[in-house]
């Protein structure tokens, strides 16, 4: 379906780009207290609902 280097450029864009939103975003957290506050919980619904829509796939396919 993929290359090889498909993949391998898919990963390491995952990679690079997974840590550049962190970095920016520990730098913004810094500098705006008042904007993030109660992001942690927009993450834990983000990822529960991944999550739910990952289980309601998994146990509906036969």
């Amino acid at each position: 379906m993929f290359s090889t280097g498909q993949l391998i450029f898919a990963a390491c864009f995952v990679v690079v780009f997974t840590f550049i939103i962190i970095y920016s975003y520990r730098k913004d957290r810094k500098d705006q207290k008042e904007y993030f506050k109660g992001s942690f919980k927009i993450i834990l619904f983000m990822i529960g609902l991944i999550f739910s829509l990952f289980l309601i796939k998994v146990y509906t396919q036969k």
